[in-house]
C-alpha cells in the first residue's frame, strides 16, 4: 500500500525522498519493494522460438528455426535466433554410433549406376532410393529399410526387423508400391548389398517393370539422399532415445517418419517445405512429365 502511495505521489511530481520522509519509510525499502513488484518482461519471440524447437523434437538448429519463426510471422535473423537459443539453453545434442550394414562381398549380379546422382527428378514416382540402417535397442539390433521418392525426398516405404534378410528390403519396396501405385520404368537405386542383389529383390523389380540401379563400389555419395535421411533420423530422434525393445523402437521411428519427417520437417532442398507440403504445392503447379533417367 505504501509503495503504491509513493508511486502516486511521484505522478504528482513529489520527489521520492520527500514521499518516503512523509510516509516514514526508507528509500532503500521503497526501491526494493519496487524491484519485487516489477513484472518480468516476456520476450514473445523467445517463447515462439522455444515452441518451434520443442516441436522439432529438439532437433532444429538456428537455420531451420529462422524458417520456422518466419512461418510464424516473425521477421528475425539467424544471429538473433542464435542469441535467443543461447539464453534459453536450446542446443541439439547428437551422438554418433556406426555399424557396418552393407555386405557387398558376394557373387550376385550387380546393376549399373543408372541413377548416376540425378537426385532431382521432374515428377513423383520416377526415381526411388533405398537403403538399410541399424537401430540400437535393449533387446538387440533392429534393422530399418527405407524407400524414398527423390522428387520430394519423401519416405514412401519402410520395414523393420531384427535381421537383414532380402525380405526386409522387399517389404519396404512393397509398401512403396502399394502407397504410390508406381508404374513400370521407375528407377530404384540402392547400394550393392546382398539384399538388393538377391534373386528375391530382383524378381520383385522385374515383376513391376522397375529399373535397378546400384551405387559404385565403396561410393556412399551415389546414394547420398538415403544416407542423409538416416543421419537426420538418428540425430533428430534415435540418438536422443534409449529403446527398451524392438516394439518401442518401431513405434517411435514410425512416428518420426509419419508424424514429423514427411509432413512437418523443413527440408532446405525443397525450398524449406516438408515433403508432403512440397508434393501438394507442386502438384498444382507442374504437369506430370516423362522421366529423363534411362
Amino acid at each position: 500500500m505504501i509503495h503504491q502511495l509513493i508511486l502516486q505521489l511521484q505522478k504528482e511530481a513529489i520527489p521520492v525522498q520527500h514521499s518516503c520522509r512523509i510516509l516514514d519509510v526508507s528509500r532503500s525499502g521503497f526501491y526494493e519493494a519496487q524491484r519485487r513488484s516489477a513484472k518480468p518482461v516476456v520476450c514473445k519471440a523467445s517463447v515462439h522460438l522455444k515452441a518451434a524447437f520443442m516441436a522439432s523434437h529438439q532437433s532444429y538448429g538456428s537455420r531451420r528455426l529462422v524458417t520456422a519463426m518466419t512461418n510464424e510471422g516473425f521477421n528475425i535473423g539467424r544471429y538473433k535466433v542464435r542469441s535467443l537459443m543461447r539464453k534459453a539453453a536450446l542446443k541439439p545434442v547428437w551422438k554418433r554410433k556406426f555399424v557396418h550394414t552393407t555386405d557387398s562381398k558376394h557373387d550376385l549380379p550387380i546393376a549399373a549406376n543408372v541413377l548416376n546422382r540425378q537426385f532431382n527428378p521432374t515428377a513423383p514416382n520416377l526415381a526411388y532410393v533405398s537403403d538399410i540402417t541399424y537401430i540400437r535397442t535393449g533387446a538387440g539390433w533392429l534393422y530399418l529399410a527405407t524407400v524414398l521418392d527423390l522428387y520430394a525426398r519423401k519416405v514412401v516405404g519402410w520395414a523393420m526387423a531384427p535381421s537383414m534378410p532380402a525380405k526386409l528390403v522387399c517389404d519396404a519396396l512393397n509398401m512403396a508400391i502399394q502407397q504410390r501405385q508406381s508404374a513400370p520404368g521407375l528407377v530404384v537405386h540402392s547400394d550393392r548389398g546382398s539384399q538388393y542383389a538377391s534373386e528375391l529383390y530382383q524378381d520383385l523389380l522385374a515383376e513391376h517393370g522397375f529399373v535397378c540401379s546400384m551405387s559404385r563400389k565403396g561410393n556412399c555419395w551415389d546414394n547420398a539422399v538415403a544416407e542423409r535421411f538416416f543421419l537426420n533420423l538418428k540425430m533428430e530422434r534415435v540418438w536422443q532415445r534409449q529403446y527398451a525393445n524392438h516394439a518401442e523402437a518401431k513405434a517411435d521411428i514410425t512416428d518420426y517418419i509419419v508424424g514429423f519427417y514427411n509432413c512437418k520437417r523443413i527440408n532446405s532442398a525443397l525450398g524449406n517445405l516438408s515433403p508432403a507440403v512440397y508434393e501438394r504445392k507442386m502438384a498444382v503447379r507442374e504437369p506430370i512429365v516423362v522421366s529423363e533417367i534411362t
